[in-house]
């Protein structure tokens, strides 16, 4: 339980050096799937992103803002300010599939109902339990990610709606848009006195790559120069812009897929390839079949930004574009899967049409998160590094501004139970740390130590140390100072600085398990 205290108060001591006190901020979380670490123009990429890239001119870009490397877990610390592993989400050494949380460790849209927010919820869900017996007051939940164009598993208000047939104009990237704008506009004409939030989680632009023939035309030809020149430019780009600097890694040929389907392989045909290979080394059926692939990739990332347009435009409508807190991030890094799942795919129909099913495979994940290594499920940087936008025109006085505090999803819950004036939880205290120090400064420590774990690939960030496995691997070690991209492993140099870190990174596992058995 956290209790309400007078949320000017709070805020005229944890704005101090900001923007002069408001009253609570509005909030709109923005999450995207399998988004990669430079896939946004203002992170280096080549993708249009116009709307986003705003957003980042008039606010700050996180450059170490780290997830959890997976979709659900990431969800799980987004929303309630825990590690997933300390509120039964993703498995421990040794320990259980994920379950339900334990009761103190409820979504934060509980806690901001609780606080006078109205609590809204567009796309992607991922999370036990339903949206509105977690503090929703209103939701569109598209379970079905397997079908952007006819999802069968869809729900409004926690009531499941019919299945959506092929070939009726839906799209759910524009579908989840549209019931956030809708939930706005409802706020502003019946809730306005109410401070909002609202989280809006696409499925874009995760597998399978479906997307409108528009915005793939758009973008078909851009891709011809192949992964490695794209990789190479978005490098130069990133080193201008001051996100990242160091040495671009040597790409892991030998890196593929983090589950091997033999049989779905076969299925996608010739033209598909399961490991980032050299790029001239590809025949032509290879290349034109990579190059389109990478075309929806960011036709879907470009159609996201297009929809984020429109809701930034019903916030303005509404008057509320200049108080509300506008946080976006990804939940993972870029995959490197290649799979079939829900219909099948039809190598006969249009790259990107419903009756399709591509993935963006290593080649295109190497690439999409340039400067680093790995990609989603691994823990190195390319997996769990994530961009982070933060815009808030009454509340930040920066703009255009980068931040390399290092800061981590769980940072988020607390982050919005201070500025709506709620005290922090006490049954058992979140690992979290606000965020709003950051706000106003540059290189304010927040954490001790960070720590990740998922499918066996471990991870412990302290300081500027990085101690990393992936999973069967002995620990790597790296100086993130002068070695963000992970190129110089340490650990024979270093002997007893990895065996502390590894036993810093037990004692948090132990601290996590004990949790669950004595507090839930």
């Amino acid at each position: 339980m956290v209790r309400l205290v007078p949320a000017v108060a709070v805020l005229l001591v944890v704005l101090k050096g900001l923007a002069p006190a408001n009253p609570q901020p509005n909030v709109l979380l923005i999450m995207a799937d399998d988004l990669g670490y430079s896939d946004l123009g203002c992170y280096g990429g080549e993708i249009h992103t116009p709307h986003l890239d705003s957003l980042a001119r008039g606010g700050l870009r996180y450059t170490q803002f780290y997830n959890t490397a997976r979709c659900w877990p990431t969800r799980a610390a987004l929303l309630t300010g825990y590690y997933a592993q300390q509120v039964g989400r993703d498995k421990l050494p040794g320990g259980k599939k994920r379950g339900s949380r334990p009761r103190w460790a409820p979504l934060v849209s509980a806690d901001l109902k609780r606080a006078g927010y109205r609590c809204y919820h567009s796309g992607k869900w991922h999370i036990d339990g339903m949206p509105l017996k977690n503090g929703f007051d209103r939701s569109y939940y598209l379970k079905d990610q397997g079908r952007f164009f006819s999802p069968q598993v869809h729900w409004k208000d926690d009531v499941r709606l019919p299945p959506v047939k092929r070939d009726t104009g839906y799209y759910g990237t524009v579908a989840v848009a549209e019931a956030a704008i809708n939930h706005l506009r409802e706020h502003s004409e019946n809730h306005g006195g109410k401070p909002f939030f609202h989280y809006l989680a696409f499925a874009a632009p995760h597998f399978p790559l479906h997307a409108l023939p528009g915005d793939i035309a758009r973008c078909k030809q851009r891709y011809a120069v192949g992964w490695d020149r794209i990789r190479a430019q978005r490098w130069d780009r990133i080193q201008e812009l001051g996100i990242v600097k160091g040495q671009l890694p040597a790409v892991e040929r030998g890196i593929g897929p983090p589950y091997h389907f033999p049989d779905h392989l076969r299925i996608l045909g010739p033209g598909e390839v399961n490991r980032p290979l050299a790029w001239d080394t590809l025949t032509a059926q290879q290349q034109a079949f990579q190059q389109a692939k990478m075309a929806i990739h960011a036709a879907m990332i470009e159609r996201m930004d297009r929809e984020l347009g429109r809701v930034f435009d019903q916030l303005r409508e509404m008057k509320a574009w200049d108080n509300t807190l506008i946080l976006f991030l990804s939940d993972n890094g870029a995959s490197a899967e290649i799979m079939v799942r829900a219909d099948g795919h039809d190598p006969a129909a249009a790259a990107g049409s419903a009756a399709t099913y591509l993935c963006l495979g290593p080649g295109w994940s190497t690439a999409c998160n340039t400067p680093f290594r790995r990609h989603k499920t691994w823990v190195h940087e390319g997996g769990c590094a994530t961009p982070f936008i933060v815009h808030w025109p009454k509340g930040i006085l920066d703009a255009n501004t980068l931040r390399r505090t290092p800061a981590h999803v769980i940072d988020v819950a607390p982050t919005l139970l201070q500025l709506a004036g709620l005290e922090p939880r006490g049954e058992v205290p979140s690992p979290g740390r606000t965020l709003i120090p950051t706000f106003a400064e540059d290189g304010k420590t927040l954490h001790e130590a960070l720590w990740w774990l998922h499918e066996g690939h471990r991870a412990l960030r302290q300081g500027d140390w990085k101690l990393v496995a992936a999973k069967g691997d002995p620990w790597e070690l790296y100086n993130l100072a002068t070695d963000r991209t992970e190129t110089q492993n340490l650990a024979a140099r270093h002997p007893e600085r990895v065996k502390a870190l590894e036993k810093r990174w037990e004692r948090m596992a132990d601290s996590f398990r004990e949790g669950l058995k004595t507090s839930r």
